[in-house]
């Protein structure tokens, strides 16, 4: 680790070691390129994701194409969900739909624990593949969905604007909603373990959907699980990045939930939330991901911006504050590298 740590100047942001501003992109693989969009002509996203050689490919494919700092494995945060014993399916234009969402004590006891070793072993032999097409090139990140997230896709059943099942459940059936969470967080931090265990240098941590919540819901809630999977992936040695949108009212209690590195959404100013956060975490993000389909004059400004916030601070690690969008022109990612890489603080 140590070697790995020295030689890449990802891993060294990620341990607020002195380096060059590292990039990547979240969702750097996918619609936006047309190499993956002919992949998927022939293949569902499932059956990418559960073929650990095409895994491998679209995780590769946008290492090929632009001067990364970092690669993420090509999978879902919902994989999981189908071995608990909550299948699912993408519905065209909808995302993911879950035809029958836990509503009750009944639905939660009937989830099945599983060890994601066997059951998500094809996500670890996508590891284990991309590490040696990688040659060392760059370090390759593992991730899962945070428990707050994959639990509400579960109750909610699909996408939601209010959330008002999973609150509902929180708010009336707290036991209940404790054992999800227990027996989601197993899952996860399980999955995370593994992940290393194959290769992975870095583990990500996604809580889309946490903005939905209060403070107050968070911390009581939301924080002891997120904490339980976030304290067994540092454990497994290698640095983890806890990201969440809409999370300016939440930043000190992501932090306290863990991380060596907290992502930052767009609608905060980096300085800012740094300053929120202090100095003893490395801070990920945060350009607005339409900017990429903004001139290439205002995008190299709001670059720059981002850039001048961090202060050339050890620690920051440039990306977007969410993920590529389809309708992204590539070249716009060119600007973005081209822009970080010329930035002297």
């Amino acid at each position: 680790m140590a070697k790995t740590a020295t030689k890449h100047r990802f891993l060294r942001a990620c341990k607020r070691q002195k380096s060059n501003t590292p990039v990547w992109f979240m969702r750097q693989a996918g619609r936006y390129m047309e190499v993956y969009r002919k992949l998927r002509e022939k293949h569902t996203l499932l059956e990418l994701c559960r073929d650990p050689e095409l895994a491998c490919e679209v995780t590769m494919q946008p290492i090929r194409r632009f001067d990364l700092d970092a690669a993420i494995i090509f999978s879902d945060i919902l994989l999981p969900l189908e071995p608990l014993g909550v299948p699912f399916e993408f519905a065209k234009g909808e995302g993911p739909v879950i035809a029958r969402p836990l509503r009750t004590k009944e639905d939660v006891d009937r989830l099945r624990a599983f060890d994601p070793r066997e059951e998500l072993g094809y996500v670890h032999e996508a590891i284990r593949l991309t590490v040696r097409a990688l040659e060392g090139r760059v370090p390759l990140i593992g991730f899962c969905g945070a428990p707050f997230t994959l639990a509400s896709y579960m109750i909610e059943g699909g996408s939601s604007r209010n959330y008002l099942h999973a609150k509902r459940m929180m708010y009336h059936q707290p036991e209940t909603w404790n054992k999800l969470m227990e027996t989601v967080s197993g899952v996860l931090a399980a999955h995370l373990e593994a992940q290393v265990e194959a290769g992975a240098e870095a583990l990500q941590v996604f809580d889309s959907w946490v903005g939905a919540l209060s403070p107050e819901d968070y911390r009581e809630f939301v924080l002891p699980h997120s904490r339980a999977v976030l304290a067994r992936a540092r454990a497994t040695g290698v640095p983890v990045i806890h990201f969440g949108t809409g999370t300016a009212g939440t930043l000190e209690l992501l932090k306290e939930a863990g991380g060596d590195v907290i992502g930052v959404d767009w609608r905060i100013p980096l300085d800012e939330a740094w300053r929120r956060l202090g100095n003893d975490v490395g801070v990920q993000g945060n350009l607005d991901s339409v900017l990429l389909m903004a001139p290439a004059e205002l995008l190299r400004k709001r670059v720059l911006d981002v850039l001048q916030r961090a202060g050339g601070r050890p620690g920051h690690i440039f990306n977007l504050g969410h993920g590529i969008l389809p309708e992204t022109p590539p070249e716009s990612l060119d600007v973005v590298i081209e822009t970080v890489r010329a930035f002297k603080p």
